[in-house]
């Protein structure tokens, strides 16, 4: 199991494929595994680079607590060890935001950023009161209950929620509560006229309460392209993988090897 020692955490990474890198970032309490059909199809085209943040999964826990300032250098020390200079960054959900953090922090590793059903800010009471709810649970350790619906939610054979638990339910209540509470105020909408890399932007046409999240980012970012995705609701990785991976496959092969901010993108399609 590929451990790289990070300031003293053991942080669990996977790297398959060659060619242009991409690097998957993953919401609280999910891992890894969440992409394990990303790294299945992309890997035949790409380097495909998955890890469990500090605290989740195969990671051990951190007695610094989680910020994403702390991920994105994780990220990029982890980029360092593998002696890649620059790469896609993609993060799902909350891991989104993450992303967009990287971006504006360390552009010189950055490609650009591919974000599904992302958010720059939390700015909606259903929202908050579901991070809210999973704050609770991580801090009452109730993680393993919760666990167990975020899998379900998150899978599409019992092969896949037999594998999302068993590493979800691996995380440290103290990480997981930090990450959750964290993206309550993670707030970088004002700085994202900053980010001049091609973004891809990718949510679920059902998940109607994300669309305004999806809208500010189209409107905010100087470089996007704004895709819905039909028949499916926030669990895009899993449930809609053939879609996001051709998606990104394309998005991948046009920029990975222009300048970068060569082409600008502002079209809205849906598939």
């Amino acid at each position: 199991m590929p451990i790289v020692n990070l300031e003293g955490v053991d942080i669990y990474y996977h790297v398959q494929g060659k060619g242009i890198p991409i690097v998957f970032i993953h919401p609280p309490l999910l891992t890894s595994k969440n992409f394990i059909y990303q790294v299945n199809e992309l890997s035949r085209h790409f380097k495909t680079i998955v890890f469990d943040i500090r605290g989740h999964g195969n990671s051990s826990f951190s007695e610094m607590a989680l910020t994403y300032s702390l991920i994105s250098h994780d990220i990029k020390q982890l980029l360092d060890h593998l002696e890649i200079d620059k790469a896609f960054i993609c993060g799902y959900s909350t891991g989104g935001s993450i992303a967009l953090e990287f971006l504006l922090t360390y552009p010189k590793r950055s490609l650009g950023g591919i974000l599904i059903g992302a958010m720059s800010e939390v700015n909606d009471p259903s929202l908050k009161n579901r991070i809210i709810l999973g704050v609770k649970l991580a801090k009452w350790k109730a993680h393993k209950a919760l666990a167990l619906s975020v899998s379900f939610t998150n899978s599409n054979t019992g092969q896949l929620f037999k594998d999302l638990y068993i590493n979800a339910k691996k995380g440290k209540a103290q990480n997981i509560e930090q990450y959750y509470r964290y993206s309550l105020h993670y707030n970088c909408t004002d700085r994202l006229d900053q980010i001049k890399f091609p973004v891809l932007l990718m949510y679920g046409e059902k998940n109607k309460a994300f669309h305004h999240y999806a809208n500010l980012l189209h409107e905010k970012l100087p470089v996007n392209e704004y895709i819905l995705i039909g028949d499916v609701k926030h669990q895009l990785p899993t449930k809609a993988s053939v879609a996001v991976n051709n998606f990104i496959k394309q998005f991948v092969s046009t920029h990975g090897n222009q300048k970068v901010g060569s082409n600008a993108i502002d079209e809205k399609t849906k598939s």
